[in-house]
């Protein structure tokens, strides 16, 4: 019998171990999403483009959006605030909505002993976070394009994201092991992001909240690295670090937890598929 090890070592040690293999699933993965379309990997630099001006031309020249009500934002300030929140969720996003089926759909996985399958949410965070880069670059142009000028505080970003990426790390790994035993998750989680996506301040600053919601709107996971994102970004101001502590730890306890829940769970896998 394998025993898979649960401690916080034991999964720094795993991610260190299979990165190069981590690092080649999630090549494989993004360059197959387009595979056999004539543009290939393009279109993950197509679709943020086309998104960005359709924002632009909707929230700036048919409901000549304000942020926050100001009158002194360009009529592009909208949509590179909107689509600076939506990458953060996007990223979020692809990871959890795909995170109950991702043991389900690589069956072929939990036959091989020797597999890492915990690398498996990894694999997938990877992926989202160069779908997230392009549209990054592609928000960044678009913002020297319009606005002149380029933010020296945009690179913070990677800082920014790095305990969101842990916290998504953890919820895909118990996402994972869950939706293997209960299918009826994979079903739920879309629902739940839906509700999410309209909770976190993507097309709201969290300070036009009534001042009793505004403590509580923080405790949605979006809100601190969506917020702090736009700091660095768009308004080149620095993010608080004492938040941003407070958060890299609730994160690294999540990943941690989740990481142990998959290796405990992971036994019975074979059994259920």
């Amino acid at each position: 019998m394998i025993l898979h090890k649960t401690s916080p070592l034991a999964m720094c040690r795993s991610l260190w171990t299979h990165r190069a293999l981590m690092l080649d699933l999630a090549r494989r993965e993004a360059v197959g999403r387009y595979k056999g379309s004539l543009l290939g990997v393009f279109w993950s630099l197509v679709t943020p483009l086309f998104m960005l001006t359709i924002y632009t031309l909707v929230f700036s020249h048919v409901f000549k959006a304000k942020w926050g009500g100001t009158g002194d934002e360009s009529q592009s300030q909208f949509a590179i605030v909107l689509f600076a929140g939506l990458i953060v969720f996007n990223m979020f996003s692809e990871c959890i909505g795909r995170a109950p089926g991702l043991v389900l759909s690589n069956v072929n996985f939990v036959k091989k002993v020797v597999f890492p399958l915990e690398i498996l949410p990894v694999v997938n965070l990877l992926s989202a976070v160069f779908h997230a880069s392009v549209s990054l670059l592609v928000l960044l142009v678009f913002q020297w394009c319009v606005a002149d000028r380029l933010p020296v505080t945009a690179l913070l970003i990677p800082l920014v994201l790095l305990p969101l990426g842990l916290l998504i790390m953890g919820a895909s790994w118990w996402l994972a092991a869950t939706g293997v035993y209960l299918r009826d998750i994979g079903q739920t989680i879309g629902i739940l992001l839906t509700g999410l996506m309209f909770l976190s301040p993507i097309f709201f600053p969290t300070s036009a909240l009534p001042a009793q919601w505004q403590s509580l709107a923080h405790l949605n996971p979006l809100a601190t690295p969506i917020e702090q994102a736009r700091q660095v970004l768009v308004y080149g101001q620095w993010f608080e670090w004492r938040q941003w502590a407070l958060y890299s730890g609730v994160a690294v306890v999540i990943a941690w937890s989740g990481f142990y829940y998959f290796q405990k769970a992971r036994k019975g896998f074979a059994d259920v598929l």
